[in-house]
């Protein structure tokens, strides 16, 4: 395996690959990408080149954490295939579970091992998504992903689909096929829990609408105080954890708007009706040592040592460590072993919480994709 990395930030910024790459990762800022075309210029560079990515609330590259810049990540397997697919959201009247089925109806079954997905980060319902792309797959394939950013704005995402091109209201998929591929993976939080379960009484798919009998937003607001003033930004600090049944794990919710007039609030996955819902508050070293567990996870069964390793962390998660941010990305960094890492900071992450489990849609984790070969 061959692998690459430049950072580019502005039109000095040189991307000089030593090798063909077979596949482009590319993760940055919305307004870049917009403005510089960079994808569309390493499509014409490098036709044969499938491509793979989206904007960002925040980019990594290997041990660092930047804003406005755009990281560009080139692979060259040894013996490693790659097929690629993605849809409209508009096609298909933006039915996220229908967008799963599709998305990976598109992808040969054959020897298929590991998909990567890339989603709009405001239009879908990641729970539906992963629903679909799961009840289409055979057993033992697996997923992980997540969902594009735009910063603290939330305004408008936007994903590079495989030919190169940038696309609005989109999701595009990875297909890796190879017996010499291994693949990793690991998700963990590190939030902690407070205050009493409450009773989600009405709700609709991701839209919450009463806690308790009590409209959503009136009560979220109560517990947010001075900080409701900056919702739906400030929701990113103070996530809910939701459990829809006493035999599962909690599963963290993430605000990605409000609604002012009927008193709801969106998530990025479901709520459902009569699930039990807790605020989270983060406390830095538990968020570090959830970056550092999924890591763990995701080095475990490998063959070889990881040598690149996707990173998809969400926005709330760097809102809180701040200054403290790169700590956790070096915390996975050190369990690898140092292979190369790109990722993004995202409105959603995607895999299964183990390798013993499903892939479902998480907020306020830290996701790790891992590849060796």
């Amino acid at each position: 395996m061959q692998i690459e990395q430049f950072v580019y930030s502005d039109e000095s910024s040189e991307i000089l690959f030593s090798f063909s790459p077979q596949l482009l990762f590319i993760f940055g800022n919305r307004e870049l990408l917009e403005t510089t075309d960079i994808s569309g210029r390493l499509a014409s560079q490098f036709p044969n080149a499938v491509f793979s990515g989206c904007s960002t609330a925040g980019e990594i590259a290997n041990e660092s954490v930047r804003d406005h810049t755009i990281i560009i990540t080139g692979i060259a397997f040894d013996a490693v295939s790659v097929q690629t697919s993605k849809i409209s959201l508009e096609e298909i009247d933006f039915d996220s579970s229908e967008a799963g089925k599709l998305l990976v109806s598109k992808l040969p079954a054959e020897g298929l091992k590991h998909v990567f997905v890339v989603s709009d980060g405001l239009k879908v319902n990641g729970t539906d998504l992963v629903k679909g792309m799961s009840e289409g797959l055979t057993d033992g394939v697996t997923i992980t992903g997540g969902l594009a950013g735009d910063g603290a704005h939330f305004a408008r995402t936007i994903i590079i689909e495989p030919d190169g091109k940038l696309a609005t209201e989109s999701v595009a998929a990875i297909g890796f096929y190879g017996d010499k591929l291994s693949v990793g993976y690991g998700s963990r939080g590190g939030w902690d829990s407070f205050g009493l379960d409450r009773r989600v009484t009405r709700s609709k798919d991701n839209i919450l609408f009463e806690i308790d009998g009590q409209p959503a937003l009136d009560l979220y607001k109560s517990f947010l105080g001075e900080k409701a003033k900056d919702l739906p930004s400030s929701g990113l600090l103070f996530p809910l954890s939701m459990r829809d049944s006493e035999d599962r794990a909690p599963v963290v919710r993430t605000i990605l708007g409000i609604n002012e007039d009927d008193k709801s609030l969106t998530f990025a996955g479901d709520i459902p009706e009569g699930s039990f819902v807790r605020l989270m508050k983060a406390n830095n070293d538990r968020l570090i040592n959830g970056a550092e567990e999924a890591a763990q996870e995701a080095a475990r069964g490998l063959d070889n040592n990881a040598q690149f390793a996707i990173l998809v962390s969400c926005v709330g998660r760097k809102l809180v460590l701040k200054q403290m941010v790169e700590e956790e990305v070096e915390s996975v960094s050190e369990v690898l072993d140092g292979p190369i890492m790109t990722g993004f900071y995202s409105y959603g992450e995607l895999a299964p919480f183990n390798r013993d489990s499903l892939c479902e849609l998480h907020n306020q984790t830290m996701t790790i994709t891992t590849f060796s070969e």
